[in-house]
């Protein structure tokens, strides 16, 4: 096998380095010493500048080699769509962590880099990943067990692309779906979000049983770090608007937004990054109660707190009007690592100066420093800093993809199967004579994903390597079925055609964070129109792909059968496995489906409660296999 230059280059780092602290025993390199001592041993080596590197997370864009030598860089992150060129394969990006990482190891201490990415739904950023469904999907399922299969997928692809730290999970409990992360969160019910948090050990590995309780975990070479996120109550914000005001007593905080906290600390959680909400008026990124005294002390949290990106910038309204104000309250409040994540010598130079003032002490520095260190020892970072070239065949495998295909099959919700009282339309016939696929959604694999999909928004179009919903219809139905895809046909189309049955796939486009924030709560056209034209003509069963529920009661008279398959990912076959009978419906709702959005907020056990579907229903159906065999 052919070693490329800059693998060569990278092994002569590490040697040199290697050869150069041989020289004098350091206990912090070390593996067979105590993780107290090594990190003692480390922290005292280390100087003011180099304490406050590790501080600092920067963006790939502004960083190299140089940078992070020059600067001690402690962490590097990838935002949505930052990649190191179109389409990079898994050895692009490990190639360019391990440049990066090179810079680290160069410097006199050697500490390595931690490289960060969000890998909220699979190793979303790259190419040919697989992609699974969105989290408000998984929810659905119910299936803790699935949840921690997808999570310990996701860490393989992660680290097949050499990176070892992911911002997830999101363990927020969406109150609103108005709020345009909804998608980001398992349930409005904090008891599935809760079990949905088995995907930490998924990404992080088992915690050992003899092991110290509620303390940082992470397995090495195949798992990475995890980000409880975003702390806390980022999903119960007034009107669900983004980075809004969550308004609820304490009780209410602790019964609702807080309870997984618990449960991701239990299970070794290594991080946990801030919101930019706020609770009752006080910004979450300066909440010194909330974040030291309640996360940090009361529940005895030793990974690291991380910034949300620019989270420190918006502190103030407009963001970064007082910088030095923001630093010196974030750090206050207990912020560890700040993803800065552009003007790094800015963060730098304030961090620096308020600490040679005495405006924060060397104390919250040594212990923001000690967290990070902590965790970058635990999950093996000094033993193995460069990334294991020989995992990048992991990313997008067919072992991950019929896995994500299982996590469809298992997240729709089947909520109207048969009009009238007439026979039930599924599961569908895999043989007819003509049937017509259509909607905006059938052959769009961005559309299928939605945001935080190769870029941070999410694109439409054929944005990375799956399976549509019409390339998944055209592959189950028999051969002499023909099948007929137009995106929107119009009342002529549908007039002048006789089609056996229709499937028509409509929903929202891809959006991001404040971008998806809804107030209406309606699909994009021509969706409606779409619903109308087909499903007047002929029967018809709808596929709603959405980040969640949305306003569809008047049309719902129209359909023979409407399935809510929600953000399910690159896999399409899950969709047309259980319509077409493969397998049956299971999963029920784990948000409320609202009649009209002048009902919301609305959650299930409210005295206000009158929904059109809800929360935990889902029709089920029984698998043909089965049926047959009765």
């Amino acid at each position: 096998m052919m070693i490329s230059l800059k693998q060569l280059m990278a092994a002569v780092v590490l040697w040199l380095w290697t050869v150069a602290v041989e020289a004098e025993y350091l206990k912090y390199r070390d593996p067979k010493q105590p993780l107290k001592v090594r990190i003692g041993d480390l922290m005292s080596r280390m100087t003011l500048e180099e304490k406050i590197g590790q501080m600092t997370q920067i963006e790939r864009e502004v960083s190299s080699a140089d940078v992070v030598n020059k600067y001690f860089i402690g962490s590097i992150v990838s935002g949505g769509g930052s990649a190191p060129c179109p389409r990079a394969s898994a050895e692009d990006w490990a190639n360019m962590v391990n440049d990066f990482q090179n810079g680290a190891l160069s410097t006199r201490l050697g500490i390595p880099l931690l490289y960060g990415i969000d890998g909220v739904h699979g190793n979303n950023n790259v190419y040919n990943a697989t992609i699974f469904p969105h989290n408000v999907g998984l929810g659905v399922t119910r299936d803790p067990k699935l949840v921690k299969k997808i999570g310990a997928a996701t860490a393989l692809e992660v680290r097949a692309t050499g990176i070892p730290y992911s911002f997830a999970p999101c363990i927020a409990v969406c109150r609103d779906p108005r709020w345009g992360r909804c998608y980001e969160s398992y349930s409005e019910d904090h008891e599935i979000v809760q079990l949905m948090t088995e995907n930490i050990p998924g990404l992080q590995g088992d915690v050992p049983s003899n092991y110290p309780k509620n303390f940082p975990y992470v397995g090495q070479r195949t798992k990475v770090a995890g980000c409880a996120k975003h702390f806390v109550g980022d999903g119960g914000t007034k009107d669900g608007i983004n980075e809004n005001d969550t308004l609820i007593d304490w009780n209410g905080l602790l019964n609702i937004h807080m309870p997984a906290y618990l449960d991701s600390i239990r299970k070794g959680i290594a991080t946990v990054m801030i919101s930019f909400s706020s609770w009752n008026g006080v910004k979450m990124h300066t909440n010194y109660d909330l974040i030291t005294e309640y996360l940090k002390e009361t529940l005895k949290f030793k990974g690291f707190v991380i910034s949300d990106m620019r989270g420190l910038d918006r502190i103030t309204s407009p963001p970064h009007a007082n910088y030095t104000y923001s630093v010196q309250a974030g750090i206050h409040a207990g912020i560890d690592m700040v993803m800065v994540p552009d003007e790094y010598v800015e963060f730098i130079d304030e961090l620096t100066s308020l600490v040679k003032n005495n405006f924060i002490p060397m104390s919250r520095i040594n212990d923001a420093v000690r967290r990070i260190l902590r965790v970058k020892f635990i999950m093996g970072l000094f033993e193995n800093p460069l990334a294991d070239l020989s995992l990048a065949s992991h990313l997008g495998s067919k072992e991950h993809r019929e896995l994500a295909r299982e996590a469809v099959r298992k997240s729709l919700v089947l909520l109207k199967n048969g009009k009238n009282g007439t026979k039930p339309l599924l599961p569908l016939p895999a043989r007819s004579e003509r049937i017509l696929v259509a909607g905006s959604h059938a052959d769009d694999i961005g559309n299928q994903c939605g945001g935080w999909t190769i870029t941070w928004e999410g694109l439409s179009g054929n944005i990375t390597v799956g399976t549509t919903i019409l390339e998944a219809v055209k592959s189950c139905v028999d051969q002499e079925t023909e099948v007929v895809y137009d995106e929107n046909p119009d009342k002529e189309f549908m007039k002048a055609n006789n089609f056996s049955y229709a499937i028509v796939a409509v929903g929202e486009l891809p959006y991001v964070e404040t971008s998806g924030d809804s107030q209406t709560l309606t699909i994009d056209e021509p969706g409606y129109t779409t619903i109308s034209n087909v499903c007047e003509s002929v029967k018809c069963v709808v596929v709603l792909i959405s980040g969640r529920p949305i306003v569809i009661e008047s049309y719902l008279e129209k359909m023979d059968a409407l399935v809510a398959a929600w953000l399910p990912g690159t896999e399409g076959q899950g969709i047309t496995d259980v319509l077409f009978g493969g397998y049956g419906f299971t999963g029920k709702l784990a948000l409320t489906w609202f009649r009209t959005v002048d009902q919301l907020p609305m959650n299930v056990g409210d005295p206000h409660y009158d929904p059109l579907f809800p929360f935990g229903f889902g029709l089920s159906t029984i698998p043909r296999v089965v049926r047959a065999s009765h």
